[in-house]
């Protein structure tokens, strides 16, 4: 180019572009940064050749030196499963009931039940098992489907209304939403529930709902308002809220329904882990430690 020129300074020629009066050189690339490129280029050849990396139609390259860390990561496995502590056996072998009435056994189990909590539960149902809106307090025994080990172990494995295809299914008709209860056959319903756990109500309403809920909500919840375990329906004469207990949020699960959802843990949690979960968890509803 005809306006290429000569940098006074370094001796570098220039390219011919020129920014603002600043002109661009033409300056080699360091000797360094080429050796450097060329080392991770020949490192990159190296590792395709050596270890796994070109994906297959059924398979990959395994590579000359033949790693598998799949397989490496099930002999570790295999080999930390051969050194596991006494009482894990002892968890796996024996029934709840005997675990329960084993101090020092139980002792280990809600250490590691509470690292296994702290992983896999308290982000729905909270530090402790306090419960958050919309997702049961396990530690008040408020339990929809029941609470012995056995069964929550169960309701851990396949979930509710989960992706299993064994999962609890459990729902809460939309009562307003689907043209099955009028507004005010709605409020006089939640005025009976609010008098059976001693909320502030009006009795005139609540005597009214008393039918309302008699005609609705038996079939599930129980003539005696309190709950079913086959269902999943909760306890409406306690003071234990799912999704809280003011008439506007309660007006809100009547009208539009509710359907909780909680994970199947079959493919992330092995039995043993579930075990002592469930075992943690019924501990923490007897006012165990958390």
């Amino acid at each position: 180019m005809s306006d290429l020129k000569r940098d006074p300074y370094s001796g570098q020629m220039d390219t011919g572009h020129e920014w603002n009066g600043i002109r661009e050189l033409n300056t080699r690339v360091p000797k360094p940064v080429w050796f450097f490129l060329i080392l991770t280029f020949l490192f990159g050849v190296g590792y395709w050749i050596l270890m796994p990396s070109w994906p297959f139609w059924t398979g990959y390259a395994h590579g000359l030196l033949g790693i598998d860390q799949k397989k490496s990561v099930a002999e570790r496995i295999e080999e930390a499963n051969a050194h596991l502590p006494d009482w894990v056996a002892q968890v796996k072998a024996k029934d709840y009931a005997e675990i329960q009435a084993d101090p020092a056994l139980m002792t280990a189990v809600i250490e590691r039940g509470h690292e296994l909590f702290g992983d896999n539960c308290a982000a729905c149902h909270g530090v402790g098992g306090r419960g958050n809106r919309g997702f049961p307090a396990l530690a008040a025994g408020a339990w929809l489907w029941g609470g012995d080990p056995a069964t929550v172990f169960e309701t851990i494995r396949v979930g509710v209304n989960s992706a299993s295809s064994e999962s609890r299914s459990s729902q809460m008709p939309a009562f307003g939403k689907d043209q099955m209860l009028e507004k005010d056959d709605i409020l006089k319903a939640i005025a009976y529930v609010r008098s059976l756990s001693g909320l502030p109500h009006d009795d005139a309403l609540a005597a009214a709902g008393k039918d309302v809920f008699a005609n609705n909500c038996v079939a599930c919840h129980g003539e005696d308002a309190k709950g079913s375990h086959d269902t999943g329906a909760p306890d409406l004469t306690d003071q234990i809220w799912l999704y809280g207990n003011e008439p506007e949020t309660m007006y809100r699960t009547v009208f539009y329904g509710r359907q909780g959802h909680m994970p199947n843990w079959d493919k992330r949690l092995s039995d043993f882990e579930r075990k002592v979960l469930a075992l943690y968890v019924v501990n923490l509803s007897k006012g165990g430690k958390s």
